[in-house]
């Protein structure tokens, strides 16, 4: 005997329409490839996937993984991916040299920093001391171009008084101080918190050096920003999990760990720490410093058109939908009294 006739009539027709609308649903869901690193700041992607909010939204997200934010940002110019968030360093670079890339949030703030071994970190906690040094970055990373502003400022040419070898990823980095290949090093969170974990020891955080800087910004092209609705839904999810985070901690720490393979402990260490900036803003006035900091030091010969390449409304649109669909939640209000200070 089938399923169906051991079913009342009626209740096979609520099943089929059960069915159609979860296929349609299904069917409507737009499909979006979001390009991220496998770190504790780019937990609101992990956290939007893993707790249904993309899909709340209509969005069907595929998350891909990349190891450093040079490698990340020429997949979004390329067309490989719909959106991603790799620094800031990197898409005001590409954007310095006449990309058509448009800024229109954020994933997350400052969390970089300087590393040496324990028996040098006496000698290393003050950028002057650096002169001379070898020193390992990541290619296009955010604390990189956050060091070489503050060699600048403290009379330190990187080009010529010190020795950048810039790797692949931040393990590839600790590896070389490790080994006395370098005498510093510039990783991002958690990795800092894994250097120390191995012996190393954090002298300089890049908060330290640029107060507030933005990190990772959430990048798009031109040509698929135009498609408006879609980012509108995505920063709906993207804003959804920021709160997620802030009210559910273990929840936001298991999804994480489906992404970043490293001990949950650590994993909370890194995300709840004061060193990292969650906030989704796209922070006007914070990229165009940073921009100001890459020109004085000579990191990007001119400065880019930031008016033109940050959509900062975008995001004001979706925060005031997400205020008045809440009006009694302090939480979307503090982060429109934040947009103000950061963008206006």
């Amino acid at each position: 005997m089938s399923f169906t006739r051991l079913l009342r009539p009626h209740a096979v027709r609520a099943a089929c329409a059960a069915l159609a609308l979860s296929l349609s649903g299904l069917a409507l869901a737009e499909p979006i490839k979001v390009g991220y690193l496998p770190v504790t700041g780019h937990a609101k992607f992990f956290v939007a996937k893993e707790q249904g909010l993309f899909a709340q939204e209509g969005l069907d997200v595929e998350l891909v993984e990349f190891q450093n934010s040079a490698d990340g940002l020429n997949a979004v110019v390329a067309g490989k991916l719909d959106v991603g968030a790799f620094g800031t360093t990197a898409p005001v670079a590409h954007i310095s040299k006449g990309a058509n890339l448009k800024i229109i949030g954020g994933i997350m703030g400052g969390d970089a920093a300087v590393i040496t071994t324990a028996e040098n970190a006496g000698v290393y906690n003050k950028i002057s001391a650096l002169r001379g040094k070898k020193i390992a970055t990541v290619r296009m990373a955010s604390g990189d171009a956050v060091l070489r502003g503050a060699l600048k400022d403290a009379g330190i040419r990187w080009k010529t008084d010190v020795q950048i070898f810039e790797l692949k990823n931040p393990p590839a980095v600790i590896e070389a101080v490790k080994s006395g290949q370098v005498d510093a090093g510039v990783v991002w969170g958690p990795h800092d918190l894994r250097a120390e974990d191995q012996g190393l020891k954090v002298v300089i955080h890049s908060t330290d050096l640029q107060p507030g800087h933005p990190c990772c910004r959430l990048v798009v092209t031109d040509t698929r920003l135009k498609d408006q609705a879609t980012w509108e839904k995505f920063l709906r999810a993207i804003l959804k999990a920021e709160k997620f985070a802030t009210e559910n901690k273990q929840q936001t720490i298991d999804s994480i760990a489906k992404y970043v393979k490293l001990d949950p402990k650590l994993l909370w260490r890194g995300f709840y720490s004061p060193y990292l900036d969650q906030s989704s803003d796209p922070n006007v006035k914070g990229v165009k410093h940073f921009a100001d900091v890459m020109v004085n030091s000579e990191f990007i010969p001119t400065k880019p058109d930031l008016n033109a390449a940050i959509d900062s409304q975008l995001y004001a649109k979706v925060l005031a939908q997400l205020a008045r669909e809440n009006p009694n939640d302090p939480f979307w209000k503090k982060l429109q009294k934040e947009y103000k200070q950061k963008d206006a």
